[in-house]
């Protein structure tokens, strides 16, 4: 007899082996877990230490790459900012509210809400994750309304489950943006993925990373193992936490006045739609003018166009720059993490680049592989970096030398070493809070109430990664 069945609980308020184990790392993340910020810190002083034992700078050598690159991701901390901006501007319109309203009507029980906002939280993520991340919250915080017991904090996990899934296979994954688009990296990466002309230009399309057969058929595995792994682990509604228990007000704020005949004459621009028409013909023109000049419109999609077309978007279903103002104005509180914490993770990057604290653990990964283990290595060594350095394009600036190099040694596949580059990318997002932070400053919860579920997450999806980057690699035949 289990223990709750001793307890004389009835079999719906029982929680099998992942309910308790995800109870039980929330429990202890409650208690136990930081801040985000105090990773960034924590951050740091380790890699400051292992800079000065496994190199040889000096402490002079490892205090100047700090202190020169710590401003050296302002801005790629803009665009980042940006995504999540126009990604909540879109996600929070009316039409897109209407369809949000749709979808939480469905579930009628707290696992299948929470399932449901998981399932959401990837599929959305495929397609943008700054558009996932606000979409999903506000999906979770409409699902919370409708469905009385269900358990918050599961949903806040869940409506994060894009991020440390699937998001880096997608339309935004920062690695696949940067291997397709020209001048995105540094010449001297370029030189070593073009290893003597093998791979014309260094440039390596979506055709061969997310759009690879392998490459989907992992997206769908992912989706199927953390969609069941969040049902497991959701509370029955008699253990659930709910919003109410949290003290957390669901409550929505009124949207902007509309136009009216009280409407000041100094103000009436604000609430017409003329000037937006007049910005998307010329964004839209912008954008149809980009595209066909470019050679494939798939290598032409970059982090700049993503946010001008939320933008746009955000223009045409906001319909009036009074609507649109006050979307940007509630969008910007979920970015003070990202203002705060970049510059710490850019100065991070620094150290291990400067130092070539990376060429070491590189170089021990390397020395341990086979063409058949390498995949793996790189996705578990993606995760790990990823907990110290959490951005997928900054990262793989710092990765991409070493990896592709050893890559070409090896002869596997140049493509499948990006996909797998970002599987393990998108796992240490599960145990790294930073890109919890918009997610959790709308849903008015922090990183030790979700990280358990996460967690859980985590220890499932790993091996589950390292199957499927070794096995799926072995189809994959030399350069690309």
């Amino acid at each position: 007899m289990s223990r709750e069945q001793a307890t004389g609980l009835p079999p719906e308020e029982r929680l099998g082996l992942v309910g308790r184990a995800a109870l039980a790392l929330t429990a202890w993340t409650e208690r136990w877990v930081p801040d985000a910020f105090i990773f960034a810190l924590l951050g740091t002083a380790i890699v400051v230490v292992a800079a000065l034992v496994w190199t040889p700078a000096t402490a002079g050598q490892v205090v100047d790459a700090w202190g020169a690159g710590f401003w050296g991701l302002i801005p790629f901390t803009l665009q980042m900012s940006l995504i999540i901006i126009t990604g909540h501007v879109l996600a929070t319109s009316t039409p897109m509210r209407k369809v949000i309203v749709t979808i939480a009507r469905w579930p009628q029980t707290p696992r299948g809400a929470v399932a449901l906002v998981a399932f959401f939280a990837m599929a959305s993520s495929w397609f943008n994750w700054g558009f996932s991340l606000i979409f999903s919250a506000v999906l979770a915080r409409e699902v919370a309304r409708r469905v009385p017991r269900v358990d918050y904090r599961a949903l806040a996990a869940a409506s994060f489950a894009g991020l440390g899934s699937i998001w880096a296979q997608g339309l935004s994954g920062s690695a696949a943006l940067q291997m397709a688009t020209p001048g995105a990296l540094q010449p001297a990466i370029r030189t070593i993925v073009a290893a003597d002309g093998l791979v014309p230009g260094g440039i390596i399309p979506f055709a061969d990373t997310i759009f690879l057969w392998q490459s989907l058929v992992s997206v769908l595995v992912e989706i199927v193992v953390v969609t069941l792994v969040m049902w497991l682990a959701t509370p029955p509604a008699g253990r659930a936490r709910t919003a109410s228990d949290l003290g957390i007000d669901l409550t929505e704020r009124e949207p902007a006045a509309p136009a009216g005949t009280n409407v000041p004459p100094g103000a009436w621009l604000e609430h017409s739609t003329i000037l937006p028409i007049v910005v998307v013909v010329l964004g839209g023109a912008y954008l149809v003018r980009y595209f066909s000049r470019a050679p494939e419109a798939l290598n032409a999609i970059n982090l700049d166009i993503v946010n001008l077309s939320f933008l746009l978007l955000g223009f045409l279903l906001h319909r009036t720059p009074a609507r649109l103002m006050r979307a940007v104005q509630d969008a910007t509180p979920a970015v003070w993490g990202v203002l705060l914490q970049f510059p710490f993770y850019a100065g991070i990057a620094a150290i291990i680049t400067s130092t070539h604290l990376s060429e070491r653990l590189a170089e021990l990964f390397v020395s341990l592989s086979t063409p058949t283990t390498f995949p793996a290595l790189v996705a578990l060594y993606s995760a790990v970096l990823g907990v110290f350095v959490p951005s997928g394009g900054s990262k793989w600036v710092i990765e991409a030398p070493y990896v592709m190099a050893a890559a070409h040694s090896l002869k596997v596949h140049l493509g499948w070493m990006v996909v797998s580059y970002d599987l393990g990318e998108a796992l240490a997002n599960l145990i790294q809070p930073f890109w919890m932070l918009p997610v959790l400053g709308m849903l008015g919860l922090r990183a030790r109430d979700v990280m358990g579920y996460t967690f859980v997450v985590f220890l499932a999806l790993t091996p589950v990664v390292l199957i499927l980057v070794t096995l799926l690699g072995l189809t994959l035949a030399y350069p690309l």
